[in-house]
């Protein structure tokens, strides 16, 4: 931190009244030393960041931070007040004042260098100094670590080494290792293998982290601290948590979840915690993690205020035994699920493809239900209805159609572009967006539509990965996630998209529209059929959505096709199927379901209805070698038969809600009732001859795969049942 902060941006002497007037006096002595290039557009960033969230914190600190493009290096002024200025905190005013500025595109480095003074803000030695120090050159030093103050136990390479030091000497093995390998840690900063590394008699014994810790060993912590910039707080509240635990004989592991992405917490340190606590302004990337164990849940400030508290809670829910409900497998997106270093290709590449197509799908629907109401009340002549800009009538029915008609197509605009931004998201984070959405543009432009799309997310995301391997030199750091990434993955995939694969891709687009436009009579049902087997697979898995995209590209455009539109009946009736199956299962035959099962069944009338595949995920995780294949059954003749009755739908959503968009409804219902039925039949022939479940348990002779093993969680239809409480 040596050039990080000098005598000259300390002032122990500040005259400011306000927490404005303190910032200016900070930043005038920044820009003086040629850090700061626009001191009003500098402060205006500021107080931008101090009107998401007052800095003061309690103890008499104010820590107004922010990222900004008017500084040139990451820079720490400081004042001390003898009158206090309010920032906020809840104990009163500040008398030692920080601003942090940080550059833009600031290097992992140095903000983790200011993560550490954060971390020692939590020191009251430290801070104790720094009010006793009388001249600027000694608060410098110290702030620097270059000066120790009295019980400080940070070293000059900032806090890091400090926390190190102190989980060491406790007993808590393994895990307090892993949290002090990982204490510091400022997103991108690697933990080693080996400090996260939990005995294995350790993480069996708490697998479900709902019980209390076994024997007399410590109770164990997982904890996720974040803020909105991932400069300050997020390391104080860590820093907090840590302490209050040291001193309760609790060991815990932090999760800094910073500016510049996160290192994740170990499985193994999750499976053996016995409480988890979230301490966040943002969301918290990547939540299933922690879910089914007790929990607790707030801002990120009441970790810095009062960790000792949020120690007693969640030790509190233990004791009573609750937990948080544990989410479908689904729950969170593709980037959040941010998977392990070991995956395979494949599993990446899907994941990053099912990246795409979530943020997607909200404009699939958005666009595809507005078109389809501007149809319903402006009639099929809507699309060549004039500009709603040059002509609306606000009395007439076709006015409102057609601004409806217009505002679906401007959604369906995005569709591509979002898709291969997203694309790259999954695989680079953000500085994959700007390529993949140029990328996705270009898609448009030359007529290569969704599989373009697709390529050039991927070849988006692979050249920003590949940009971030080339070592760069330090000066040059700052400016590469806002100018040098964008600028080069945007040429490169420009040139890509121009000039070498878009127009092949254009013309496989065409030959695959023109195939399916060219489907009648009996390829038309089996394509209906095989679409149907794959909705009802994985019940809105990849296989699902693979069957669910190639309907939504179809009606994708300003005209689709007749045949496009038929293939969108028959994939949202498919999908219809599994969970309107399973509630009528549970209806008429009831005892062949436990009690969780039944409840479950009222629910999947609605899901089903509002064609929620994932409605059915209960029913096929219990008991999947009788729901799956039986699914898959009622969905292919669903699938079959709508395509048989020429039924068509333009919306690509809504389930029952929108049969009145539907061509030839009555037939098309009538496909959904028989796959029903079939399911319906099956599902209850094969749960027949296995017996009756129990009124609360698993029926006699059910599989032993379900069965809970030795010493473990219990069975998975508990699991599942906890997902849907």
């Amino acid at each position: 931190m040596s050039d990080t902060i000098t005598a000259d941006l300390v002032d122990l002497d500040l005259s400011a009244d306000t927490k404005e007037a303190a910032a200016r006096a900070l930043a005038e002595r920044m820009a003086a030393q040629g850090r700061v290039t626009d001191l009003e557009g500098f402060l205006a960033d500021v107080a931008a960041r101090e009107a998401q969230m007052p800095t003061g914190l309690d103890g008499g600190i104010g820590i107004p931070h922010c990222r900004s493009a008017h500084v040139t290096e990451p820079t720490l002024a400081f004042g001390r007040s003898a009158a206090g200025i309010d920032f906020g905190a809840p104990d009163g005013p500040a008398d030692l004042i920080f601003l942090i500025a940080a550059p833009a595109g600031a290097d992992d480095a140095h903000l983790t260098l200011l993560s550490a003074l954060a971390r020692r803000l939590m020191n009251t030695e430290f801070t104790d100094a720094l009010r006793a120090a009388t001249d600027a050159g000694h608060a410098a030093a110290l702030i620097r670590g270059e000066e120790t103050a009295p019980g400080d136990a940070t070293s000059e390479g900032g806090a890091s080494e400090g926390a190190a030091d102190e989980g060491a000497a406790s007993d808590g093995g393994a895990y307090e290792g892993a949290a002090s390998g990982n204490a510091a840690d400022e997103g991108a900063v690697t933990v080693p293998d080996d400090s996260v590394a939990v005995p294995a008699a350790a993480s069996a014994g708490t697998a479900t982290g709902s019980a209390a810790p076994a024997g007399d060993r410590p109770f164990r912590i997982v904890a996720v601290t974040s803020c909105p910039t991932g400069i300050a707080h997020t390391y104080m509240a860590a820093e907090s948590l840590e302490t209050a635990g040291r001193e309760a004989g609790v060991e815990i592991v932090v999760e800094t979840q910073g500016s510049a992405g996160f290192t994740r917490l170990d499985p193994a340190v999750i499976a053996a915690a016995d409480g988890v606590i979230l301490a966040h302004d943002v969301p918290v990337r990547d939540k299933q993690r922690f879910a089914g164990k007790p929990t607790v849940d707030t801002g990120v400030k009441a970790a810095i205020n009062r960790p000792a508290d949020l120690i007693g809670e969640v030790r509190d829910k233990a004791a009573r035994g609750e937990t948080t409900a544990a989410g479908p497998a689904d729950g969170a997106t593709p980037v959040e699920r941010a998977g392990t270093d070991d995956e395979g290709y494949g599993t990446r590449l899907r994941r990053w493809l099912m990246s795409g197509v979530s943020y997607m799908v909200p404009f699939v629907a958005a666009g595809g239900l507005l078109i389809a109401l501007g149809f319903a009340i402006g009639g099929y002549e809507i699309n060549e209805a004039p500009s709603v800009m040059d002509h609306f009538v606000w009395t007439q029915a076709a006015s409102w159609g057609a601004l409806l008609f217009q505002t679906g197509g401007v959604a369906f605009g995005f569709l591509v572009p979002v898709l291969a931004g997203y694309i790259a998201y999954g695989m680079a984070d953000r500085p994959g967006l700007v390529p993949g959405f140029v990328g996705g543009a270009i898609s448009l432009t030359v007529n290569a539509g969704f599989l373009g799309g697709l390529a050039a997310g991927l070849i988006a995301g692979g050249v920003v990965l590949a940009i971030q391997k080339v070592n760069i030199p330090a000066a040059l750091r700052g400016i590469m996630p806002v100018v040098v990434i964008p600028l080069i993955s945007s040429a490169v995939v420009g040139f890509l998209m121009f000039v070498v694969i878009g127009k092949p891709i254009a013309e496989a687009q065409k030959g695959m529209t023109d195939w399916l436009n060219g489907l009648t009579g009996a390829n038309a049902v089996l394509l209906g059929a095989l679409l149907g087997l794959m909705m009802c697979f994985d019940l809105g898995g990849p296989v699902n959505k693979v069957a669910y995209t190639f309907a939504t590209a179809g009606i994708a455009v300003a005209n689709p096709g007749d045949s496009a539109m038929k293939v969108m009946a028959a994939v949202m009736a498919a999908g219809m199927v599994p969970p309107l199956a399973m509630a009528l299962a549970t209806t008429v035959r009831g005892r062949l379901f436990n009690r969780a099962e039944r409840e479950n069944g009222k629910a999947a009338w609605v899901l089903g209805a509002s064609f929620i595949s994932e409605g059915a995920i209960p029913f096929a995780a219990a008991d999947p070698l009788r729901v799956i294949p039986a699914s898959m059954a009622g969905g292919a003749v669903t699938g079959a038969l709508s395509m048989a009755f020429g039924a068509t739908l333009r919306a690509p959503h809504g389930g029952i809600f929108v049969v009145p968009l539907i061509g030839n409804p009555l037939l098309y219902l009538v496909a959904i009732a028989a796959g029903v039925g079939v399911t319906t039949a099956l599902v209850i022939v094969l749960k027949g001859l296995r017996g009756a479940a129990g009124p609360d348990g698993p029926a006699p002779g059910e599989d032993t795969a379900l069965a809970p093993a030795a010493g473990g969680a219990g069975t998975r239809k508990e699991t599942v049942a906890a997902r849907t409480v």
